[in-house]
C-alpha cells in the first residue's frame, strides 16, 4: 500500500510508504490499468510517445555537435550523449561530477540543431537535489527534452535510494516536461546488487520518473519480468552479446540505448585508419568529406523546436 504525498508538494518529497518501500509485483500493471498508470499530471511530450513497448526507441548516443547532426541526418528520431564520451573529449574522469560545465555547454550546441535530444548527466554532479534541478532547468532551457540520472557512484556503490529519488522528484517539481530517465546501476560488475533492482525502480517511478534504465541487465527472463510489472518504459543498454533490437522489442523493452559504444568505436576506427596508414595496411573506412561535415554545423540563430 503506498500513499504519495509527493504531488501535493508536501514536506517530503519522496513518496510516504506505509510500513516499507514500493514493490513490484505481478499484478502491479493489471491493477493499475484502469487509471491509465501512475498519475502524470501532463501530457506526454514528442520525445516521450516515442518510447513504445514493443517498437523501442534505439537511441544513438553521441560526444559533440557533429555527431549529434550526423545522427539526427540519418533519420533517427533522438540522440542522447554520452557521459564516457563527453569526459573523455575534455581529458576527465567519468562518472566523478567533473563535467558539469562540459554537459551543459554541450547541451547548449545541441540546443541550436532541430532534433530531439536527451543528455546523460551522471548523478546530477551533486548529492543536493536541489542543485541537481537547477540543472535540470538549465538543460531544458538549453533545447534538452529529457535527462538521465544514475544511481551509481564512482567506487562501485550505489547511492542511498531515498537520495535517488528526491533527486528526480526534485527535477520533476522544477521542469515537469524534461523526461526523467532514472537509472540504476544494480546490475553493473563493481555494484551487484540485483535483488535491489526491483525495489529502486520502484520507488524511482513513484518518484516521477518517466522511465527507468537497467544497464548491464541482459536475461531474456529478467527483462521480461520487469516489462511486466514497471508502469514506465524500460531502457536497456545494448550488447552485442546480448538480446538482439528485435528480441528487445518483443520483451516489451521501451527504449535500447547505444551508450558509450559510439565513441569507443570511433576511437578505434580513427587509431586503425592512422596506424593502418603508417604500417602500410590497406583501410576500407569510408570517411564523410570535409564538405559534408562542414554541413552539419547549423545555421546561425536556428534552435531546436522541441
Amino acid at each position: 500500500m503506498l500513499l504519495s504525498l509527493a504531488p501535493a508538494d508536501l514536506v517530503d518529497p519522496v513518496p510516504l510508504t506505509l510500513g516499507t518501500r514500493p514493490v513490484l509485483c505481478a499484478g502491479r500493471a493489471h491493477a493499475l490499468a484502469p487509471a491509465g498508470g501512475l498519475p502524470r499530471h501532463h501530457p506526454p511530450t514528442p520525445f516521450a510517445r516515442l518510447h513504445r513497448r514493443g517498437a523501442p526507441l534505439l537511441l544513438p548516443n553521441a560526444w559533440d555537435y557533429a555527431s549529434a547532426a550526423a545522427l539526427a541526418a540519418e533519420g533517427f528520431a533522438a540522440v542522447g550523449t554520452t557521459s564516457l564520451g563527453v569526459a573523455a573529449a575534455a581529458g576527465l574522469p567519468d562518472g566523478a561530477a567533473a563535467t558539469a560545465a562540459a554537459t551543459l555547454a554541450l547541451a547548449r550546441r545541441l540546443g541550436k540543431g532541430r532534433f530531439l535530444f536527451t543528455v546523460d548527466a551522471e548523478g546530477g554532479f551533486s548529492d543536493d537535489a536541489a542543485e541537481v534541478a537547477e540543472l535540470a532547468r538549465a538543460l531544458y532551457a538549453a533545447g534538452a527534452a529529457g535527462i538521465n540520472l544514475e544511481d551509481g557512484r564512482p567506487d562501485g556503490t550505489l547511492a542511498p535510494m531515498e537520495l535517488h529519488a528526491a533527486k528526480i522528484a526534485a527535477v520533476k517539481r522544477a521542469v515537469p516536461a524534461l523526461f526523467v530517465n532514472a537509472r540504476t546501476d544494480t546490475h553493473w560488475a563493481a555494484a551487484r546488487q540485483e535483488n535491489e533492482t526491483a525495489t529502486r525502480l520502484a520507488l524511482y517511478e513513484q518518484s516521477g520518473a518517466d522511465g527507468v534504465f537497467v544497464p548491464g541487465l541482459s536475461d531474456p527472463d529478467a527483462i521480461a519480468a520487469l516489462t511486466s510489472t514497471v508502469l514506465v518504459p524500460l531502457n536497456i543498454l545494448y550488447s552485442p552479446a546480448g538480446p538482439t533490437l528485435p528480441e528487445l522489442a518483443a520483451l516489451g523493452v521501451g527504449r535500447v540505448s547505444l551508450g558509450s559504444l559510439l565513441y569507443r568505436t570511433a576511437l578505434a576506427a580513427a587509431v586503425a585508419a592512422a596506424t593502418g596508414l603508417r604500417d602500410g595496411r590497406p583501410t576500407e573506412l569510408a570517411a564523410p568529406s570535409y564538405a559534408e561535415v562542414q554541413a552539419l554545423a547549423p545555421a546561425e540563430g536556428t534552435h531546436d523546436a522541441v
